[in-house]
């Protein structure tokens, strides 16, 4: 018998793997930021959506039921996002269905459909790379960008705040530099200005600059030398996800 055959016969006798263990529960949140990967099986997985967790018995669900869980009814007056582990946004439709057993989830998000009546046609002042804007609208953000290109600013209006502060929503301003997406972002504004419900003060927060003829409060946060911008992976919607982390870590701090 050649080689070749007893090689062949050895991988034919070669034993299965065994699959990994189910878990009772599985909170896909925090596995994606602790693990990442691919999760195991489970039992139950524990979702969130906007501000709340839920406990779900089965694997997989549609947009439409992951709003109706939510009690975001008539589920058709819903945007509905799904926040992978990076930053990313993906926009989740009311038949599409969202495998929670998929590695990256971390948790979904809301916005009412009506959020921009009465605001009129939203400002395109200056181009923003194609990718930013086909995220942002993915998004469901209600955007705007003005001034001039390389000194201009993203606006985005109706952004939903972690509970906590003086308001559940605000604007965020982010201003677009020369030489953007090469050129990091830096910093982030809001209006109307943003105070803690416990009275608490905000560090480096105190600045108020002019932007499209309204205040804003700056909130002085930037990339670090160990954590610097990445050209060609960073961009406005990694940018937001930023933001929401500021806003969240805000108070995490003694």
């Amino acid at each position: 018998m050649s080689n070749d055959h007893k090689n062949a016969d050895k991988v034919e006798q070669l034993p299965a793997q065994p699959e990994a263990a189910e878990v009772e529960e599985l909170d896909i949140e925090e596995f994606s930021k602790v693990h990442g990967g691919k999760p195991p099986k489970a039992k139950r997985y524990r979702i969130r959506i906007d501000r709340e967790k839920y406990t779900v018995e089965v694997p997989e669900m549609t947009g439409r039921q992951i709003l109706e869980l939510a009690k975001k009814l008539p589920p058709e007056h819903w945007i509905l996002n799904q926040k992978l582990k990076g930053g990313h946004v993906k926009a989740i439709g009311l038949t599409d269905v969202v495998d929670f057993r998929e590695p990256g989830i971390e948790r979904f998000m809301t916005l009412p459909k009506d959020q921009t009546e009465g605001v009129g046609t939203p400002r395109r002042q200056f181009q923003l790379p194609e990718g930013d804007v086909e995220a942002l609208e993915a998004a469901g953000f209600h955007w705007e960008t003005v001034g001039a290109g390389g000194n201009g600013w993203l606006l985005v209006h109706g952004y939903q705040l972690p509970g906590g502060y003086n308001v559940p929503a605000a604007s965020v301003a982010v201003q677009i530099p020369g030489g953007y997406p090469t050129t990091p972002l830096d910093m982030v504004f809001f209006n109307p200005l943003l105070s803690r419900s416990d009275g608490r003060g905000i560090p480096a927060t105190q600045a108020v600059v002019q932007i499209d003829g309204t205040n804003w409060q700056r909130w002085s946060r930037h990339y670090s030398p160990v954590h610097p911008w990445i050209p060609g992976e960073y961009n406005v919607i990694t940018h937001l996800a930023l933001v929401r982390h500021w806003l969240e870590r805000e108070f995490q701090r003694n």
